[in-house]
């Protein structure tokens, strides 16, 4: 389990301008020793900056990376301590389903569902994640909006299969899809980053 200012820190890489993914690795002794950005951009001097002080906030002696985000994901090659990448995220509104697609270590997942984009975002998602074959006994609890806050983020929650406390996790992107997707992923990556290393 991640602890409050684990999440904290990760929410405040996140809210950078650019951000799409973000991505830690541990030491033996479970501290973050590494932290991997990747960013939408080319312009990367400025965030670069700004992130080596919020990480020297809670981990001074961890290295800052930033990468600018490629064209094409689907043929990235996993970089110790990346993530699960989104690639795309969509709404057919002809057909009235939810596509997303990831990537991990150079292998595509596609998911899909046929609810609306702020719950097909969450279901889509899990379903890629399965599609990669990765193990994950997660259930949708809720994707909802935050309608009080500006830009209005998506905050998805999953609740295990065993008993151990729900997941959440929080997004704000240019769509509820691309949202949805996005908090889901956040409420996930570190499960998944433990699980595959």
């Amino acid at each position: 389990m991640i602890s409050p200012t684990e999440e904290d820190f990760e929410l405040e890489l996140r809210a950078l301008p650019g951000v799409v993914n973000v991505g830690f690795r541990y030491s033996e002794k479970g501290d973050v020793e590494a932290v991997s950005l990747v960013v939408r951009g080319s312009d990367t001097g400025p965030l670069r900056v700004v992130a080596k002080q919020i990480v020297s906030l809670y981990y001074p002696e961890a290295s800052v990376t930033v990468e600018e985000m490629k064209a094409d994901l689907s043929h990235d090659v996993r970089a110790e301590g990346s993530r699960v990448m989104l690639v795309r995220a969509e709404f057919n509104s002809h057909e009235g389903f939810c596509e997303v697609q990831l990537n991990y270590d150079g292998r595509v997942g596609v998911g899909r569902s046929e609810a609306g984009p702020l719950i097909g975002g969450a279901e889509a998602t899990l379903d890629a994640l399965r599609d990669l074959g990765l193990s994950v006994p997660f259930y949708l609890v809720s994707s909802i909006n935050v309608a009080t806050v500006r830009g209005w983020p998506v905050v998805v929650t999953l609740r295990p299969q065993t008993n151990e406390p729900d997941r959440h996790g929080i997004a704000q992107a240019e769509t509820e899809l691309l949202s949805s997707a996005k908090a889901t992923l956040n409420a996930l990556n570190r499960y998944i980053s433990r699980l595959v290393d």
